[in-house]
């Protein structure tokens, strides 16, 4: 709330998600990022598949809203009402996950369109352990092509449920590198560069795209702040930098508005992988994957 006095104004502890955009921003951004990027290919492949979520939206329209007394225990409790590995998914998922297979299955890498053949024959059951085991942390390495469309399809349907939660209701979890809502780990971070709160915080959901306030300088990891610095690839624009912590020896990703004010925490985490590699070479693990890049 503000001060009435025109004091300054504490941030909104978080922001919930706009599925009609968010997605196809993450598409524009990547394909903008993938000009002139080696890893051109696989940006553009990834703004495709960020592309069909958008598609995919729409396919969820008929998905009821969390039952506000179930909600209301969840915070009470200080539990994530959607929390990913409790969650009893409705069976409309899988509309959402068909749709982004038609919309994938054309202009794409040979491997790719077998993938997608491949996961569109299996029975609804194997699907359902398939998306089980991706959020439990538990996909083989086989399976990483498959889980890649079951993580989308479950991002879309995450925040579809995410945006329809009353944000009133809401509040941050004691264990503040975790979101609100699903209990997910942040792909990334953004510190603001305009609005009410400039330079303030945001952690972005890797699932259900939800932004949470977070202190800056402390570790989204273990939360100390003492040998917490910042990482970054020597002659690049600085807009994206690793929070690196040295007493978890784990850093987060953390992107800067005023640096670029186009910043996506989605797209600039999958163009930013040479800052990951520098990173690990360097002795620090990811404090949590990107869910669209299971493996390697």
């Amino acid at each position: 709330m503000g001060n009435p006095q025109g004091g300054v104004k504490a941030p909104e502890p978080l922001i919930l998600p706009h599925p009609r955009t968010c997605f196809a921003a993450t598409a524009a951004r990547l394909r903008a990022l993938a000009d002139g990027h080696p890893m051109e290919d696989w940006l553009r492949f990834m703004a495709g598949l960020a592309q069909a979520q958008h598609e995919a939206v729409a396919s969820l329209d008929s998905l009821p809203s969390s039952d506000l007394a179930a909600v209301r225990q969840a915070v009470e409790a200080r539990l994530p009402p959607l929390a990913a590995d409790g969650h009893r998914r409705d069976p409309l998922w899988r509309v959402a996950l068909k749709v982004l297979l038609h919309s994938c299955g054309g202009d794409c890498p040979d491997k790719a369109r077998a993938v997608v053949r491949a996961l569109r024959a299996r029975s609804a059951g194997a699907v359902e352990r398939l998306a089980d085991d991706f959020l439990s942390g538990g996909v083989e390495p086989a399976e990483a092509g498959a889980a890649l469309y079951v993580a989308a399809a479950l991002q879309v349907y995450f925040t579809t449920l995410a945006a329809r939660l009353p944000a009133a209701e809401l509040r941050l979890l004691p264990e503040r590198g975790l979101c609100p809502c699903c209990g997910s780990t942040p792909v990334a971070g953004v510190v603001t560069a305009s609005g009410p709160t400039p330079g303030t915080r945001y952690l972005h959901c890797s699932l259900c795209a939800t932004a949470w306030n977070h202190v800056r300088a402390v570790c989204v990891t273990c939360g100390k702040s003492r040998r917490v610095s910042l990482i970054g690839v020597e002659g690049d624009t600085e807009a994206v930098k690793a929070e690196a912590c040295g007493d978890c020896k784990t850093y987060a990703k953390m992107l800067y508005q005023a640096k670029d004010t186009n910043v996506d925490p989605v797209a600039d985490d999958l163009a930013s992988f040479g800052l990951d590699v520098l990173v690990a070479e360097a002795g620090w693990r990811r404090h949590a994957p990107n869910p669209l890049v299971l493996v390697g």
